[in-house]
């Protein structure tokens, strides 16, 4: 997926969370997200702020203020701006969904798979049905792939062959583990135990039983 491809998916990815935001109620926007320890109300005003880039001075003070910890800084950061009224945040998401400001440490392709994910991180604690574009999460899951930090998704999933069932795409070797790329995405990005459930084959023990060993939020 090309550049230009990679951010109309963005902007259409913001503008359908920012429809999802509008029909919540007051207890959805306070319900706990896929993300330990964030809301949706956070992981909402996280994705409105990242067509919005701070400069580097905020974020030399903020880093401060977290002792050096970068989830430590996104989460506080993204509860503070979480504090507006959920109408501005909608807003904020719609005015900014065609915009291509990133921060100065990451790209157009990290922001892709940011997005993709982080719709389901609201979508799915919630029951709502958001599907994600095939060839995004493909590009995604690539990326993801193919970085370290801060997923370490090599590390974490040693062992184990992914193979989509819905396009053509795999990784790694050993044990197979397959399905739908949505899912595959997910569970690069940590969100195991909602991506597991979507998963098959003998791979699946291996990861379960490590996420087990590992605990919550593994």
């Amino acid at each position: 997926m090309d550049k230009d491809e990679s951010w109309r998916v963005i902007a259409e990815q913001r503008l359908s969370l920012a429809d999802l935001l509008e029909s919540l109620t007051v207890d959805e926007w306070e319900a706990p997200s896929l993300c330990d320890g964030w809301r949706v109300r956070d992981v909402a005003a996280h994705v409105a702020m990242a067509s919005q880039p701070p400069g580097v001075w905020f974020m030399i003070k903020e880093g401060v203020r977290a002792h050096g910890r970068f989830h430590r800084l996104n989460h506080d950061v993204a509860v503070r701006h979480a504090a507006r009224p959920t109408e501005r945040l909608v807003a904020e998401l719609r005015e900014f969904a065609p915009s291509r400001a990133l921060p100065a440490v990451t790209n157009y392709r990290n922001a892709l798979f940011d997005i993709l994910v982080h719709v389901q991180d609201i979508a799915v604690p919630l029951g709502r049905d958001r599907p994600m574009p095939t060839g995004a999460a493909l590009a995604g899951a690539t990326r993801v792939w193919t970085m370290g930090w801060p997923f370490w998704a090599r590390r974490r999933l040693r062992g184990v062959r992914l193979v989509a069932t819905d396009t053509a795409w795999s990784a790694g070797e050993g044990a197979e583990l397959r399905g739908p790329i949505d899912a595959l995405l997910l569970l690069l990005t940590g969100r195991t135990a909602v991506a597991l459930p979507r998963l098959a084959g003998p791979g699946a023990v291996l990861v379960g039983a490590r996420s087990a060993r590992a605990g919550p939020g593994a």
